[in-house]
């Protein structure tokens, strides 16, 4: 039985696409179709949280049609993992955030861990999002290799030499067992620089792509086998069918007019 995942770049952008499909489709396990999309009339980043919000209202959008077009799971590809909390009210499929799936995936490599990300605004988000998931315990510490996503598909080796220097350099500050590399593009990086011939270090780093694809996979097939169901009890719990249909309704309508100047803002942003 074919498994089918849409791993979505949440950015207004191609720039990332073909990256993340090299370095992650050799992982998909037999009967796995990998697709890598992105967003139209969006951010082409989430540096800053004012697109990150703007990202997330298209990104639900998405990832509601990616049901509708029969995926049987979805990656958030941003360890941000924008929307995914509210994504899982929305649709029934597996909905995967990358940190998340790091996060719970941690335990099969080390017990404790060190975050590295992109930039310092980027981590005080990864420290909140610690805390959520209640890892504090178990993450050690975090450290920047001071890169924005928009600069690294320019030099993916560059950022992979930064990675392999911070990396050692928290494992040895923290005394952690693993690192999670807290970007998908800082890990797809990395991954390039592996596939190149790089030399892997001698600790765990953990891909959040690569635990993100491993989570979807298995979820995707338990629910094939009829093994998952998301419990609408409480968190999760779904609005009534015709305040839902309502709202989504004209939510996407307002979304929908307003983005022919959203693109233009998007353009002229991109362009500074």
């Amino acid at each position: 039985m074919v498994r089918r995942i849409n791993f979505i770049n949440p950015f207004g952008t191609t720039a990332y696409d073909a990256l993340i499909q090299e370095t992650l489709s050799h992982y998909a396990m037999e009967g796995t179709r990998l697709d890598v999309t992105h967003l139209d009339a969006c951010p082409a980043d989430m540096d800053y949280f004012y697109p990150k919000h703007i990202v997330e209202a298209s990104l639900l959008d998405a990832i509601k049609q990616s049901e509708e077009d029969g995926y049987d799971a979805v990656i958030s590809g941003c360890c941000y993992d924008p929307a995914v909390m509210i994504a899982r009210e929305l649709v029934d499929i597996p909905v995967i955030g990358p940190f998340e799936a790091s996060l719970n995936l941690l335990s099969y490599y080390g017990r404790t861990a060190v975050i590295v990300t992109d930039h310092v605004k980027a981590g005080s988000q990864m420290k909140d999002n610690v805390k959520l998931y209640g890892a504090s315990d178990r993450v050690l510490g975090l450290d920047v290799i001071n890169w924005y996503v928009r600069d690294m598909v320019n030099d993916t080796e560059a950022v992979a030499r930064d990675v392999v220097e911070v990396t050692a350099k928290s494992i040895e500050r923290t005394g952690a067992e693993a690192v999670i590399l807290n970007c998908t593009i800082i890990a797809a990086s990395y991954q390039k620089y592996l596939m190149g011939g790089g030399k892997p270090a001698p600790f765990p780093i953990l891909n959040p792509n690569l635990m993100a694809l491993t989570m979807a996979e298995s979820m995707a097939h338990l629910r094939q086998k009829g093994a998952y169901g998301i419990s609408r009890l409480g968190y999760y719990m779904q609005p009534h069918n015709d305040y839902f249909s309502g709202l989504s309704q004209k939510t996407r309508q307002a979304w929908h007019s307003a983005r022919p100047t959203l693109q233009k803002t998007f353009a002229a942003s991109a362009k500074d």
